[in-house]
């Protein structure tokens, strides 16, 4: 970050702060900043947000070198906010710069092809995240000094879980940036009002039948008293922001973004909708807090969300998120830096915010077994977009509401054979744009003595380890990937255990020409299989993937597609699942 400079580098954010001279009751209501921005192939006005007292920030940033101006306005006039101006030059990064921390390369956006993930010069981005949906908060302290050592523990820190991250490959990690009503305040975790409008759905507290603390040394998100009767101290004033709250996430925002991670940022859980659109100024309320989170995030390096809407229940329903949603991109426009607008959905963005929607990167989540892969393929064939899947199985799930029928020990074979079950068959169904996974302990972020997981033994879990080799299997024939359209039913038998499982299904993927065939075969998975819609007497060169270490085995003998069309494939290693790819000589 720097401040209003003379140079500076492009991608780096910058905080123009203005005074305003006018003591407004409401600032975050009330009033509007703008810059009006120009530079190289750039003409955009940027607003800004209220930070706090008088103090108002428009963050900006240089997308390309050369020389940049601005104009400062404001609604109403203010004039310590309307009729600044200054410039700044920008240059570029050196190559040694860029490698050591890839966001410097600039915002991620959609590959040329819309299937997968790129930075803005270019460079590819294969999506690796974690779960992270508590980070905000005083869960995930943020240490003072910029060294760590990684070391797991209660004493670890936001920077010791970078650590270990950064080391197994993950370039991004999901956060949910405000839980208005949650906190552990002797109340039930789940609270409704009597005619059944719900005030919240929050997890439990270990050791409690309250709701999870979310607060941080800033406060919480919004003000107290609320407006929701009978619910003043437990909901808060949605019109009424805490700048000091936003300014600890601001910090750990930027530590990510120096870190080289991405943060994919949700600015709000759908259990505070119902409440929401109910006593407040619905849809102008909600536009404004999209608005204020783009203003704030919007010069950073990340991926917004307008809505965590991870069940269709003790909510309002997506179409209602989407008025406000695109109200503020009416009124607005969209972010001005290119941030890519994205959500964790239930089952997946199609479903719930429809076609030719705000969606820029859709995902898939919140439905984990094999057959729900599905909705990545349903998106593949519906939009040229590209898609992830967001919240698949997580490891050692014990429960969401009740027991997990399907759980296993956590850090098991099991558990990591079903991790790797939504690694691959996602990948292979369409989510070539990358994979976010999860862990129990750490999506929660359970820290209490009572915790059935504590977060920090929770990352030490293997299956966190194995993520990376998604990439090694996707990238073996470098961006080639990108050209793969989903074919699972070339492959037969492909589906021979149940639907709602993560074993004994295969899928298949290939490019339009048939020269790349990849393949996934889930633990017991028939070991004779064959594949059709290939061409008599075209040859292939297979070679087996081991999924648990990351290990291209060496490329075995050529097969003949025989006369019939369908060719007999070579049994995997063993009955553990194994990734194939077939190349066509």
């Amino acid at each position: 970050m720097s401040t209003s400079s003379d140079r500076i580098k492009v991608w780096t954010r910058v905080d123009l702060i203005f005074k305003a001279s006018t003591r407004f009751n409401n600032p975050y209501a009330d009033a509007q900043v703008w810059v009006d921005l120009e530079g190289p192939n750039f003409s955009r006005r940027v607003y800004g947000f209220w930070n706090g007292g008088d103090e108002w920030v428009v963050r900006v940033l240089a997308n390309a070198p050369g020389e940049w101006h601005w104009t400062s306005g404001s609604s109403p006039n203010d004039t310590g906010l309307s009729g600044q101006s200054g410039r700044f030059v920008a240059e570029s990064w050196t190559p040694a710069e860029l490698d050591a921390n890839p966001n410097r390369r600039g915002m991620i956006g959609a590959t040329p092809n819309g299937r997968g993930l790129q930075y803005a010069d270019g460079t590819p981005f294969f999506l690796l995240g974690d779960t992270w949906w508590s980070l905000p908060s005083f869960r995930f302290p943020l240490a003072d000094a910029a060294t760590t050592t990684g070391t797991l523990g209660p004493q670890s820190t936001l920077n010791d879980y970078v650590a270990v991250r950064k080391a197994q490959g993950f370039n991004c990690v999901g956060l949910i940036a405000a839980q208005p009503a949650w906190a552990n305040d002797g109340k039930p975790n789940s609270l409704q009002m009597d005619d059944g409008t719900w005030v919240r759905a929050a997890w439990k507290q270990p050791g409690t039948q309250s709701a999870k603390d979310m607060h941080n040394e800033g406060g919480r998100p919004f003000e107290f008293p609320g407006k929701v009767p009978g619910f003043e101290d437990v909901f808060p004033d949605m019109d009424r922001i805490n700048p000091d709250y936003f300014k600890v996430l601001d910090r750990k925002i930027d530590y990510l973004n120096d870190q080289g991670m991405v943060p994919f940022i949700e600015i709000s859980r759908r259990d505070s909708g119902q409440c929401w659109q109910k006593f407040y100024d619905w849809p102008e309320s909600y536009a404004r807090y999209v608005q204020y989170m783009i203003a704030r995030y919007g010069a950073h390096i990340t991926l917004l969300s307008p809505i965590h809407y991870d069940y269709y229940e003790q909510t309002i329903p997506a179409e209602d998120y989407n008025v406000p949603i695109d109200l503020a991109i009416k009124r607005y426009g969209k972010p001005p830096f290119g941030t890519m607008l994205t959500a964790n959905p239930n089952p997946s963005t199609l479903v719930n915010f429809g076609p030719d929607s705000w969606i820029d990167l859709h995902q898939s989540g919140n439905v984990r077994e094999h057959y729900t892969y599905w909705y990545l393929t349903e998106m593949f064939e519906a939009e040229r977009k590209p898609a992830i899947n967001g919240e698949p199985y997580y490891a050692g799930l014990h429960q969401l509401g009740e027991p997990y029928p399907l759980r296993v020990p956590p850090d098991s074979e099991d558990d990591r054979i079903y991790v790797r079950s939504g690694l691959y068959g996602s990948f292979l169904s369409g989510g070539l744009a990358g994979f976010i996974y999860g862990a129990e302990g750490i999506w929660q972020s359970d820290i209490e003595p009572e915790s059935l997981h504590k977060m920090w033994d929770s990352f030490g879990w293997k299956s966190g380890n194995q993520v990376q080799h998604l990439k090694t299997f996707a990238t073996v024939e470098g961006q080639r990937y990108l050209e793969l359209t989903p074919c699972t039913e070339m492959v037969v038998p492909n589906k021979t255990g149940p639907g709602y499982a993560y074993k004994g299904w295969s899928y298949c993927a290939a490019t339009q020409d048939r020269s790349l065939i990849m393949l996934y075969f889930e633990a017991d998975a028939p070991m004779e299989a064959r594949l059709r819609g290939v061409k008599p007497g075209d040859q292939f060169q297979p070679r087996f993937f081991d999924p648990r270490n990351g290990d291209w085995r060496e490329p075995g003998e050529a097969i003949s597609v025989p006369r019939n069309g369908v060719l007999p494939l070579p049994p995997r290693p063993d009955a553990e699942d194994w990734g194939l790819m077939l190349q066509r000589l």
